[in-house]
């Protein structure tokens, strides 16, 4: 069955709108999965090992995936989803603006009967979307950077074909979860994602350390996975149905209680916590850097980890209402996210790993994007998914050039001073850092901002009209800011600056790492460009608002009515200023204090540890990650495997076998008394006394049985004369 889109015209006049690649996107996964079973069947026998297949299919699934895009915006554009201005108010009966017409674009849904159960029919198909088609485009353009980025990396290896098929599983996997149109199809997507994962970060799994990471993993995110087969229970039985449109109407309308909701968007934030690396269940996230660097970028960028925030978004009515996040001030999600921002910022200071750094900074962007959903802030959280993504591969394939240069990830004992060694590398890595760090004009700034507006806690020259006063939430972002721009200038200045620490002569990396730098950092420049915020004086209003009209689900019945903040000049002014505070910060030690101890200097030897104890305190709480691995590995693993293992065994032994061992022999007892009392004495005794009672008769037959007709004559007269006798009386 298939339903098109419902185009609301400016004058509310429906309108279908069609095409072909809209309603064939579900090709677009199924490229690379066609690979992957190409690349392992018949990889070795490629020139290039398979790798060649892997570009080919990702690079159709890009091309695909940019028609698709195009083909969308085009219906949105003609829906009248352009323009600006005035404050938006979106609910299930449309957008409105101030002077602006209602108009909006609803999702493509193409189905088949999946499953049957019953009278009940489970349906498996597409749903097409602003949110699917900007996930498409991200994953699947991050993903063929990803292959040609390995192609130089990973050559050599002696499972090179391996590495490529299972990376085009992993893109598979990605692209058919964002266009799942069921919960059911999402939680198999899911579930593949996570399978990819374990066997790409545990590639070289000779090495005890990164088999341990790939199952660290993969554990840790069995704990959260099981909230996601709870909540999608609940879902079910709640709303009656797996369509991912059907959940959202349901939580929206009311149909389904507020607690059921509840219950549901809780199962759901467990599921979040452990794949997008939220605190407490981050521990796995930096780990995984065990994995070959492109594995690293491809997880951390575009797939994996953004997975939570993608499943947020697309069940945000069951988030929206189950923890009413619009007029409140703090929710269980909004909190954990700007936990999260902190925890991540904090560890990243002290890892000497420069991909250790990055993976941190990847759990404090995850948290930005889950306090942005958190707070209602959609369009922003998606918007900051989509600049990470362009930034931080840009990172993480950067540090994977200076390791293949140097042959190391320390920064401390083998980096330093490679800007010179390696200027491409070292452009494309500051354009993205300074894109973390939000700076103007970078992709970075303008969805940091929108997520801090959406907070609603400032209401100073703008910044007012959100879904609530989350005003705690735009604390722990403006002093992430601060901790984002300090620790990358640490990053900066270990790796480029300063004197070459390593060993050898260090040389820029080949086209193949190069180029896909220097794509990535150009969009980590202009991305933020299109969604310039409404007022925006330097650009036509045209082009303002552009990602917000694209991609947020406008006028349709299963997207919650959230509010969108105005924007505000003075509190994009001071996030500047905070995150110019932090590099300035970090500027002065490093470059001013620490350089002029040495250019080989990587610390001050009379720094603020060496003199204070509480100084040293912190540091040696970050330097434990918050002491969160020796409480899961010590603690509870530790108890699990030392006291509760033994007093299982003490239980089994002592308790178990004794009542088992006691049944035995109190059986073996009754079943003497039983042989001996009542089948020897009773029952045999019977026998034998029936068998005793049968050779005494047949004795004393056998006196009778004589072989004499006579006797047998005499015997019957006297019956018959007896037998007469009877009658007589009787009768």
């Amino acid at each position: 069955m298939l339903n098109t889109i419902i185009a609301a015209e400016p004058s509310g006049t429906a309108v279908a709108a069609s095409g072909w690649f809209l309603e064939n996107a579900w090709l677009i996964w199924l490229f690379p999965a066609v690979s992957f079973l190409v690349i392992l069947l018949f990889g070795k026998r490629f020139p290039r090992g398979g790798s060649e297949v892997g570009i080919a299919a990702v690079g159709t699934s890009f091309v695909f995936g940019l028609l698709t895009a195009i083909q969308w915006i085009s219906e949105v554009e003609g829906a009248g989803g352009e323009g600006a201005g005035g404050e938006y108010t979106l609910g299930a009966s449309g957008l409105a603006a101030e002077g602006e017409a209602s108009g909006g674009v609803s999702a493509l849904t193409r189905s088949i009967t999946w499953l049957t159960n019953g009278a009940e029919a489970i349906g498996a198909g597409i749903m097409i979307d602003g949110l699917a088609v900007m996930m498409i485009f991200v994953v699947t353009l991050v993903s063929l950077l990803v292959h040609v980025y390995s192609t130089d990396y990973v050559a050599g290896d002696r499972r090179y074909t391996h590495f490529f098929a299972f990376l085009s599983l992993f893109t598979a996997s990605m692209l058919f979860f964002v266009t799942a149109s069921t919960t059911l199809q999402m939680l198999v997507g899911w579930e593949l994602v996570g399978v990819c994962s374990f066997a790409l970060i545990g590639h070289w799994w000779e090495q005890k350390p990164n088999s341990d990471a790939a199952l660290k993993a993969f554990f840790t995110n069995r704990v959260g996975d099981m909230g996601l087969i709870i909540g999608v229970s609940i879902l079910f039985f709640g709303a009656g149905t797996f369509d991912v449109i059907g959940v959202n109407e349901a939580a929206i309308n009311g149909s389904m209680s507020h607690t059921v909701t509840l219950a549901a968007a809780l199962c759901l934030t467990a599921a979040v916590m452990s794949k997008s690396g939220q605190f407490f269940l981050h521990t796995w996230l930096p780990d995984a850097m065990a994995g070959p660097t492109p594995v690293s970028a491809l997880i951390h960028a575009a797939t994996m980890v953004v997975a939570g925030v993608f499943m947020v978004a697309r069940l945000y009515g069951v988030f929206f209402e189950g923890f009413t996040i619009g007029g409140a001030s703090v929710n269980l999600l909004a909190l954990i996210g700007g936990l999260t921002t902190l925890v991540g910022a904090t560890l990243a200071f002290v890892q000497n790993d420069i991909k250790r750094v990055l993976a941190y900074s990847t759990v404090s962007q995850l948290g930005y994007m889950v306090l942005a959903l958190g707070v209602g802030a959609w369009t922003a959280a998606l918007f900051h998914l989509f600049t990470h993504a362009f930034f931080k591969a840009c990172l993480f394939l950067g540090s994977g050039s200076v390791s293949h240069a140097v042959h190391s990830f320390d920064m401390k004992k083998n980096m330093g001073g490679l800007r010179k060694a390696m200027p491409h590398t070292y452009r494309t890595f500051m354009i993205a850092a300074v894109a973390l760090a939000g700076l103007p004009i970078f992709s970075g700034f303008w969805s940091k901002d929108e997520i801090l507006v959406g907070t609603g806690g400032w209401g100073l020259l703008g910044g007012t009209g959100a879904n609530g006063a989350y005003t705690a939430m735009l604390a722990m972002g403006m002093v992430t800011a601060a901790l984002t721009g300090a620790y990358m200038t640490r990053v900066v200045y270990l790796t480029f600056f300063g004197e070459y620490r390593g060993h050898g002569t260090p040389h820029e990396s080949g086209p193949r790492i190069t180029v896909p730098l220097w794509i990535l950092a150009g969009l980590a420049t202009v991305a933020g460009f299109i969604n310039f915020p409404a007022g925006f004086q330097l650009v036509p209003a045209s082009w303002e608002e552009k990602f917000f009209h694209w991609v947020e689900p406008v006028g349709t019945s299963y997207f919650p009515a959230v509010k969108h903040a105005t924007p505000s000049w003075s509190l994009a002014i001071v996030s500047v200023v905070v995150a110019l505070i932090g590099i300035g910060a970090a500027y002065r030690y490093y470059f001013v204090r620490v350089g002029a101890v040495s250019p080989a200097a990587t610390e001050r030897p009379d720094g603020l540890t060496a003199k204070s104890s509480l100084a040293r305190l912190g540091h040696r709480i970050l330097v434990n990650k918050y002491y969160l691995d020796w409480l899961y590995t010590t603690v509870i693993v530790g108890f699990v495997k030392g006291p509760l293992a033994r007093a299982a065994y003490w239980t089994n032994q002592n308790i178990i076998d004794r009542v088992v061992n006691e049944a035995g022999t109190r059986s073996v007892q009754a079943g003497n008394i039983v042989y001996h009392k009542v089948d020897q004495l009773v029952v045999d005794g019977i026998v034998n006394a029936t068998g005793k009672i049968s050779d005494s008769s047949g004795e004393e037959l056998r006196r009778i049985q004589t072989g004499k007709v006579q006797q047998y004559a005499a015997i019957m007269f006297i019956a018959a004369t007896i037998l007469a006798g009877i009658f007589i009386i009787v009768i």
